[in-house]
Parts: C-alpha cells; structure tokens; sequence
C-alpha cells in the first residue's frame, strides 16, 4: 500500500502512489519555524497554524486517518471542459500516479494527468510567519490551454472552528491580492490579522462557504468548481471561508506558476508589509533556494558515516528535524496538536541540541525558569506566548531544569546563564485537596538568578516517603501511573535514581560557583540516597519499580502485573547509583522479560495492566499492550540501549539501536503492511498485543526522537562535547572495523575516522589532532576556519 523509500542520498523521503493506490495512514512531514508550521501528508495540505499550533490554528486540524481530510485545498479546472482535480492525491483524486517527496523544510507533489505537467510544492518561510504553496504547470501539448487554479481554506483564528467561525471578519486588500481575516471575539494573544495572497490577480473569490461548497458539496466536489467563476462576496456574519481563484493562459510548451501566501501577522499593518515584503521572493524560488542551506547547517553540524545505513539516515537528518521541526517548534502532528511546552518534554528534546545547537537549549532552558513558582514547583505545561497553563504534584517535573542546566554547563562551558535573572510566577498554592490547578498564572515581580530557580527545584523535588524513597506524587516521568501515590505517601524507585543523578551533576555546577554549603548537602544526600536504593529497592533479579500509598510494591516479581518495569532498571545504570553487579543482573531481566528481537519490540514493563487490584492509574485504561501499558515506549526504549552501551556492551546497544530504527520495521513488504506508519521518524510506541504486535502508533510529536539521537551519536559512536573540547569514546559492536564523522562549526571542520582493528566494543588507545597524538584524549575545538583530521584507535587498555 505505498511504495516509497529514502533518496539515495537520505535528504527526501519519496512516495510513489499509483493509480488508485494510499498509503495505510497519512504519512506526514510537519514543516515549521519558530512561528508558523503546517502539516503536510503524501495526499495533500493539511492544517496551518501560527505560534500555537493548539490554541492558534489558521486551518482546521484533524486525526482521522481514514477520511484524512485536508485543512486547505487546491483544484485544477480546465476552463473549457469543466473538469477539475487536484495536483496532489487529495481533495480530488484523479486515476493516474502521484510523486511526493518529503524533506528537510518542505514536501512537493507531482502528477501528470489532463495534458498538463504539474509540480505543488508548499515550504515555510524561514524568517517570518509566512507558508508558501507554489504551483507549476506545463503545457506539453501543441494548444493553448486556459486553467483556473482556486485555493481553498476554511479559517479557525482559534483552537475549534466551531466556536470561531461566527466572530470571524474578512476584507480583500487590492494592493496585495490578499484576504485578510481576523477573529473579533477579543481573543487574547496569539491571535491577528490571518491573510491568503496570490501572487497573481485572482479572477474570483469569495469568504462564503456556502456558495463555495453549495449546500451538500463537500471537498472533493464543491459546487463551485461546476459553476464559472466566484462571485467577489467580502462580507461578515456568514459561514466564512477563504477561496481564491486565478485563470492562466498557457500556450504550448509554457510552463506558467502561481504562489500562494498565508500567514498571520499581529497587525492590519504588519501583514501587508510582510506580503509587500516577500511575496516576490517566495514566488521566484529564492527563498525556498535557502531552505536546504538553512536545515543543512543544522542537520549536518555532525554527520556519521557507519556500516549501519539505516542508521546513518536517522542520525544524519531524520532524528534531529523530527525533534527541531515537530517537537520544538510545531509540537502539533497527526495524533496530536496540543500547541502547548510540556515542562520536561521540551527541557529533553531541547538538550539533544546540545552538541549541534546549544543555544536553543540555553533559550529554552531560561523560559522553562519563567514558569516556575517561588515554592519551587513549575506549570506542568502551559501555552505560549503566555502563562496559562497547569499547576500539578508531578515529582520530577521540576528536577528536570537542574538536570538540563547541568548537562548544558557542562557540554558548552557557558556559565554565564547560572547569573540570567527569570521571573517566578505567581499563583497560590495547590490546596491539600488539590491534585492540579489549570489557570492563567503571571510573572512575579520577585527575580532570582537561574541558579536560585535551580536550588528550589532540588529542594522541593527531594522528598522522602517511608522508605527513603522520593515521593511519586500525582506522578512521576510516567504520567499514566497517577494513582500510584493519589494519598501522597506512594514512592517512585525511577525517581530516586533520577533525583541521585541530578543531584550529582548539579553538585558540580555547585563547586563551580563556590557554593560549597550545597554542594556538600547534595554529595550527602545523594550518597544517603545511593545507600537507601540499593537497600529497599532490589527484588532479586531486577529493581522494583516503586511503592503504592499503603506500601505494596510496584514492579516486583510478586506481582501479577506490571512485574518489572524498564526505567527502574536503566537509570540505575545511567544514574550511576546502581551496583554493578546487580545492575548486570538487572539489565540482563530486562533483555529476558521485555526485548522480543524476533518482533521487534522493546517494553516498557511486563505483564500489562488489567485487572490489578491496585490501580496504578490512567495507564490502566489503555488495552493491554498498548502504548505505556506493556507496548513499546520508545522514549523508554533509548534509556535501555544507552544503559547497556554505558556498561560497555556495545553489541545490545546497537542492536537495540537497530531495533529502534524505524526503517527496520518497514524494509520489507511483509514488516511494513505490518508496520503501518512513517519509516523516516520515531514512533512514541509500539504495539505488543497480539492482534496488532508490530504496528506503530503514535508517530512525530514524540521526545523519543531526541532521545534516539543522542543515544547514536552520544551513548553508540561516543561524540560529545565537555566545554571547549570534543570527546570520542565509542561504545560500538565489536564486528565493526570503525566509523567516521564530520562535525562542523562555521567554516571549521573536524573529520574523524575510528579504527577498531582489535574488534572491541570499548577502549581507546590513542587520539590524534592532525598528526599530533593527545595525551588526555581531549580535542580541542578551536574555530579557525580550518580543515582538522582526527584519528581515533580503539583498542584494550590495560
């Protein structure tokens, strides 16, 4: 159902439908900036929105795979015939194939049908809040042909159009070609002035849906598509919609174009000049020339090159522009369109630009700041631009800004963002019977350093239940076990690894300021910590999961459900808190009870949930082997790879890598009718239930991404910065021979080739700068402007 398949050089991915031929769900490429994104799929353009892609949406979004109906529209009609069809699959399919090509910044769609060649291919600007849909046409025959192009959109200017559609206004500007549309409904921020420009006068149009789509039409046959023209109606108080229409003459041989323009601006004014501005631009290709540039000097600021072609796609390009793209900037795909920052969500995906574009990471981490209270608890999410968002008892929420700020101290040397002053908000208190408060908080004249935010975050995050444990409160990194700890006294053993871990890291930020009142309170108590969860917590084979309020445990072998639990077994490892000898033990369960390599599948805990007499929670309404409840989880998933690859075995690592890759759950007919969803991004997760074992779920808008990135090129090949200087240590299946990378800053390059004559997975024997070995192993990254050589030669040391 849909052939398709990488460019050989991994810059596109590339769907060939044929006739009458879709793909199984949509496959989508969600195309954004900071401002504005879309979502586009191999049938045609869908949703729009600018800033908030939840609460600010300029089209309609919708996650009905099957129907897949398009938030925009564009048709093709033969003025002399009458037909009509789209250039890409969807609203109006016509018989013959389909190419469409996804990549970096954009998605193109063509398709040879009535006479006519045709190429739309819809980008974003990547400066302003401006999407562009350009489309190409081709006479190849020996007539003149006469083609009216109409574009067709239904505006939200909110997050229903339903609730909407009655306040919206539109004018038509002649100066620009432009509809402009505003909500009048006194919406707060991020509203404006939303506008569709053409870059051609239009022979028609119209902000009537009704006479646009007639009273029964639909999209795939409105009724004025069988009438001649649009009737120019401009007018409040209908059902409103945005239809432009331009008629082109293309003589034999002729190719002839026509740009389309939406965007949103925060003025009447302001939207004029960016169309006065840029239309010629995005119309003569000079803006979308830009675009490969653009994404190029981020997605390959590092590239690999290993024996693994699969993985050197995802790491090259794939990984980082889901991460960049969906979660960062769009956070909004098919599955979901929430518009909204998760406070670890973000603060994680964030630091997989650590190495390439730190300071996204230094951006984020200081607006993460903003968003918490003087008792040192934070919104759990909140919708930008504002401060509206959700006050809750999450426990690691928090900790997730010393852990961020460390591991970006550390990796970039940048101290300078300790002393940046952030606002608190302000807002009372969660009450004792509170388990979250949504609500639109503001800043708080009271200032602090983010040092300041950092030690509240540590000392409202370190608490303690009866067994030494921090408490699970509302819930802890799994959301979904939210009853765990519903009376307050439930225990989180993943929490305690985690708040050890972050502990560490930020006592050395701590000593790097003299504050050494707290870097010997954090040593101490993570040292007591450290004692406690080696303790309380080990089950025999395997670390139990947690504690529920009245002290049953939770992920031990006595339970019938839910026995053991993945995160409690790989942060002992990363958090370097485990001891290793139970550590092996437990990462060998994990690789016992929870890896199915004959299908694929990496669990998050096992048995599901579903009849336990404890209920741990919303997980539990999830059918067992679905998502978190005994499937797949793949942010999960990369935790355990990269625990085995910082216990040195660099084969599971790998193969667990290979595992995870989603171009190994469709390079074949058979793995990809079974898969179902885009082999070019990460899936959130995967299903284990035996009806549907091996089909992905939710796709895109998943912080697995960033976690899979790091995981290749940080945890697998061992590429990672300390301040100024680089650090290879690869941990890699003994059965390669090496791996070379190129890392880029600026006009500075530093290649690297890694030798492994010896077969390990582990050890390096000696690092060389451009011929000159280094002692400690440390390459310094001195931007000269300059080609540098690297050699690494792995081997056993003694």
């Amino acid at each position: 159902n849909g052939s398709g398949g990488f460019s050989p050089d991994g810059r596109e991915y590339v769907i060939y439908l044929k006739e009458d031929e879709w793909t199984p769900c949509p496959w989508i490429n969600v195309i954004s900036n900071p401002f504005l994104g879309f979502i586009a799929s191999e049938s045609g353009l869908g949703c729009s929105w600018a800033i908030n892609s939840g609460e600010n949406r300029l089209s309609p979004w919708n996650n009905d795979t099957v129907a897949n109906t398009p938030g925009e529209a564009v048709y093709l009609r033969d003025e002399e015939t009458g037909d009509f069809w789209s250039p890409s699959p969807l609203p109006v399919r016509e018989k013959k194939a389909y190419l469409i090509r996804h990549g970096a910044g954009y998605t193109s769609w063509e398709h040879n049908s009535h006479g006519l060649i045709q190429k739309m291919i819809a980008y974003v600007s990547p400066e302003y809040p401006l999407k562009a849909v350009n489309v190409f046409l081709k006479n190849p025959g020996r007539h003149n042909r006469r083609i009216s192009i109409t574009f067709y959109i239904e505006p939200v200017l909110g997050s229903n159009r339903a609730q909407t559609q009655q306040f919206i206004v539109s004018e038509f500007n002649t100066n620009t070609n432009a509809i402009l549309a505003c909500n009048t409904a006194g919406r707060k921020p991020p509203g404006g002035v939303f506008f569709l420009a053409s870059s051609r006068t239009p022979n028609g149009l119209t902000t009537d849906r009704a006479e646009f789509m007639g009273r029964s039409g639909n999209y795939d046959n409105p009724a004025s598509l069988h009438r001649t023209g649009l009737s120019g109606t401009i007018r409040s108080g209908l059902d409103p919609c945005m239809a432009m229409q331009v008629i082109i003459w293309i003589g034999p041989g002729e190719n002839k174009e026509v740009t389309f323009l939406l965007g949103q601006g925060k003025s009447r004014k302001e939207v004029l000049d960016l169309i006065f501005d840029n239309m010629v631009g995005m119309q003569d290709g000079s803006v979308l020339s830009q675009i490969p540039g653009v994404w190029d000097g981020l997605l390959e600021s590092i590239t690999v090159d290993t024996p693994d072609k699969g993985m050197n796609i995802m790491l090259n390009r794939w990984l980082l522009y889901q991460t960049l793209s969906c979660r960062i900037w769009g956070r909004s795909a098919l599955y979901q369109s929430s518009g909204a920052f998760g406070f670890r969500d973000q603060l994680q995906d964030c630091m997989a630009l650590c190495n390439t574009a730190p300071e996204i990471l230094r951006k984020h981490i200081l607006k993460s700041a903003s968003m918490q209270f003087p008792e040192g608890d934070v919104l759990h999410w909140w919708h930008p631009p504002g401060y509206t968002g959700v006050r809750t008892r999450c426990s690691d929420d928090l900790l997730w800004l010393p852990y961020a700020t460390s591991l970006y101290v550390e990796k970039t040397g940048d101290r300078s963002i300790l002393s940046e002053e952030i606002p608190f908000l302000e807002g009372n208190p969660l009450e004792d019977d509170e388990v979250e408060r949504y609500a639109e908080y503001v800043p708080s004249d009271k200032k602090a350093a983010l040092h300041e935010h950092c030690l509240r975050a540590l000392e409202k995050g370190s608490t303690s239940g009866s067994h030494g444990l921090p408490l699970i409160g509302s819930h802890d990194w799994n959301d979904g076990m939210n009853r765990v700890g519903k009376d307050g006294k439930g225990e989180s053993v993943w929490l305690g690894w985690f708040l050890y871990d972050t502990l560490i890291s930020y006592s050395r930020i701590c000593l790097l300021l003299s504050d050494l009142h707290n870097f010997d309170n954090y040593i101490s108590h993570a040292g007591s910590l450290k004692h406690i969860l080696n303790g309380n917590t080990w089950d025999g084979q395997w670390y139990l999961r947690g504690f529920y309020d009245d002290g049953t445990p939770l992920g031990s072998s006595a339970n019938d459900e839910c026995r053991i639990d993945s995160i409690a077994q790989s942060w002992a490892v990363l958090s370097g808190a485990g001891e290793s000898e139970r550590t092996e033990i437990a990462m060998n369960s994990v690789l016992e009870h929870l890896v199915d390599f004959n299908n694929n599948l990496l669990l998050l805990l096992s048995p599901p949930f579903d009849r336990s007499d404890h209920d741990p929670g919303y997980i539990m309404g999830y059918p067992p082997g679905i998502r978190e409840n005994g499937g797949q989880y793949t942010h999960a998933a990369a935790w355990v790879a990269w625990a085995f690859a910082k216990q040195g075995r660099g084969d599971i690592a790998e193969s667990l890598f290979r595992l995870l890759n989603p171009i190994y759950h469709s390079d074949s007919p058979r793995k990809r009718d079974i898969y179902r969803v885009e082999p070019y991004v990460a899936a959130a997760d995967v299903y284990s239930a035996e009806e549907h074992r091996g089909r992905g779920g939710w796709t895109w808008y998943t912080g697995s991404s960033g976690w899979l990135y790091r995981l290749g090129i940080e945890a697998i090949l061992g590429i990672t910065t300390s301040g100024s200087n680089l650090i290879i240590s690869p941990c890699i299946p003994a059965g390669w021979t090496g791996f070379s990378a190129v890392i880029k800053r600026g006009d500075t390059s530093f290649r690297i080739t890694v030798s492994n004559p010896d077969g390990v997975s582990t050890g390096v024997l000696s690092v060389t700068l451009d011929g000159i070995q280094l002692r400690s192993g440390l390459v310094p990254l001195d931007i000269d402007g300059s080609d540098h050589t690297i050699t690494v030669i792995m081997g056993t040391t003694l």
